[in-house]
């Protein structure tokens, strides 16, 4: 059912294009945001299709994604203005919560992407993670942070 009203909303947005006549990307999210909400109002039992709340999951998911990227990388050029002296790069073992090896290279990926992190290796049981962060002052705090920050969301988008 996911499929179907993914397709349904993706075909109803290039309707939305052709009826518009102009081909960018902020109009096919504007169309893509009216066909789901028409989908959502004539979908007659919302409450057992999933399609409804991993949408609104996902596009939180990105904007959180973007702003974490954002914050990052401010952090990291100030960082590196530092004289070396008082940069401390650390290796820090991170506990996982997250399971499944999908799930794993997920949160390996946003840690990678997001500037100073850096993940280097997974333990053979699947238990933790070895990141290279580029400033740590506090390794407890930093693990706290990516597993309340990075992981929570992974864990509430992926379940």
């Amino acid at each position: 059912m996911i499929k179907a009203l993914l397709l349904a909303n993706i075909l109803l947005a290039a309707i939305w294009i052709l009826a518009t006549g102009t081909i960018t990307q902020e109009n096919f999210v504007f169309g893509f945001l009216i066909s789901f909400g028409v989908l959502w109002v004539i979908t007659p039992d919302r409450s057992r299709n999933d399609y409804f709340t991993i949408v609104p999951k996902l596009a939180s998911f990105t904007v959180f994604l973007l702003y974490q990227i954002i914050k990052s990388n401010i952090q990291t050029l100030i960082a590196s203005l530092y004289p070396k002296s008082k940069l401390s790069p650390a290796i820090l073992k991170v506990p996982l919560t997250v399971e499944t090896d999908g799930e794993i290279t997920f949160f390996s990926h946003v840690l990678n992407i997001t500037p100073g992190t850096l993940v280097i290796d997974v333990s053979d049981d699947k238990k933790a993670l070895y990141v290279h962060v580029v400033h740590c002052e506090d390794k407890e705090a930093y693990i706290k942070e990516l597993k309340e920050v990075f992981e929570k969301r992974v864990l509430e988008l992926t379940r």
